[in-house]
């Protein structure tokens, strides 16, 4: 099981990052959450196999059509989940 922190830069938000990363989450059964920074980036904290999260860490490399990534910040992280799922957060 492998959990890793995620800050994705670029033109992330408003080209539907979230909501495609959560769909491609649950495809690859992936859990944890994903939102939006004050900043302008996405932040994300991914749960899962370790092939499958690497999956979703390839994905998000390009992300959704619209979306321009710059760079991921990505940390290996101990302190988060378990997750029962992968959630779109607001806050």
């Amino acid at each position: 099981m492998k959990t890793q922190h995620l800050l994705i830069h670029g033109r992330v938000q408003g080209v539907w990052f979230r909501e495609s990363m959560r769909r491609e989450a649950e495809r690859l059964g992936v859990t944890g959450w994903v939102r939006n920074t004050p900043e302008g980036s996405v932040e994300a904290v991914v749960q899962g196999p370790d092939g499958a999260v690497d999956a979703l860490v390839a994905w998000a490399h390009s992300g959704p059509p619209q979306a321009w990534v710059d760079r991921i910040d990505i940390e290996r992280c101990e302190t988060h989940g378990p997750f029962s799922g992968f959630e779109k957060r607001i806050d």
